[in-house]
């Protein structure tokens, strides 16, 4: 299956709505402004993956576009002015914070393998170096492939897998403990509610330390993220986008509420405003079980 607008095979866990079937899964909704009376129906393609290449830069451009894009470790989208400086009027000093304080703990991730390379998103969760992530986006490293880690200070580190699950789309890797990688708190599942403000964080289209707001959609939403066993999921309409699959969704106090993993698209590609995450209670208790087994 391919999906219009991303150049090709899709690079991440498939999402489908709830209540159309597996196989009936890129028909478009059946009602609402966009889905015209008369012509072709608009498909509308269940998922455009978050996660390993940069496939929306360009079609055919292959999976080092975005890295190319980005630049590993720009000093520039991490500056200490940027992020310490008080806020432009009218932008909420809370968010402002916030970034300030999960941006020292979000990390670039590169992946190359026999079988091909892309680039993602990850978060730093102890401090003795474990990195989380999703499962696709270090699944093309293989078993002899190279995966490596930029950090907010723009240091390259190697990166090794301590394990993944492919079923909840959680792995965990491992580098060098460093004072600059600061693990991120995570959020009061209990506390989070829907309107609340939120931020995505990561490297979408190689873009390090890239910042977008938006809200708490929906919470424990009923979708199916790759595999055919649904799971709930965090939505959000901060903008989601390929490279930013790992990456954290943090509350207004830069607390991780989820892991970003997939957007819903229609035909064309992009972010449309409707995001998925892995709630963070589940992405922990996954994380905990892989670091205690490796």
């Amino acid at each position: 299956m391919t999906y219009p607008g991303l150049g090709g095979e899709p690079r991440g866990p498939e999402f489908v709505s709830p209540g159309v079937p597996a196989g009936a899964a890129a028909a478009g909704p059946s009602t609402g402004p966009a889905h015209a009376a008369a012509g072709p129906a608009r498909r509308w393609p269940i998922v455009a993956a978050a996660g390993t290449a940069v496939v929306a830069v360009a079609a055919g451009s292959g999976g080092a576009a975005g890295y190319l894009a980005g630049g590993a470790g720009d000093p520039a989208s991490t500056s200490a002015a940027e992020t310490s400086a008080p806020p432009p009027p009218g932008v909420p000093s809370d968010l402002v914070g916030a970034a300030a304080r999960a941006l020292p703990g979000v990390v670039s991730i590169q992946v190359r393998g026999a079988s091909g390379g892309g680039s993602g998103s990850g978060f730093v969760f102890d401090s003795r170096g474990h990195i989380v992530t999703n499962s696709h986006v270090v699944a093309a490293a293989g078993s002899g492939g190279r995966i490596s880690v930029v950090g907010s200070d723009g240091r390259r580190l190697t990166a090794e897998v301590v394990g993944r699950d492919p079923n909840s789309d959680i792995a965990v890797l491992r580098v060098e403990a460093s004072t600059a990688l600061q693990p991120l708190r995570a959020a009061d599942p209990n506390a989070t509610r829907v309107g609340e403000p939120v931020l995505a964080v990561g490297s979408p289209l190689g873009l390090t330390g890239t910042v977008t707001a938006g809200i708490i959609s929906a919470l424990d939403r009923q979708v199916r993220l790759g595999g055919q066993v649904r799971q709930t999921a965090v939505q959000t309409d901060a903008s989601i986008n390929p490279g930013n699959s790992g990456g954290p969704l943090v509350n207004a106090r830069g607390e991780v509420v989820g892991v970003n993993t997939a957007i819903a698209t229609l035909e064309g590609g992009g972010s449309i405003g409707i995001g998925f995450a892995i709630p963070v209670e589940r992405a922990r208790q996954v994380a905990d079980t892989l670091i205690n087994r490796g």
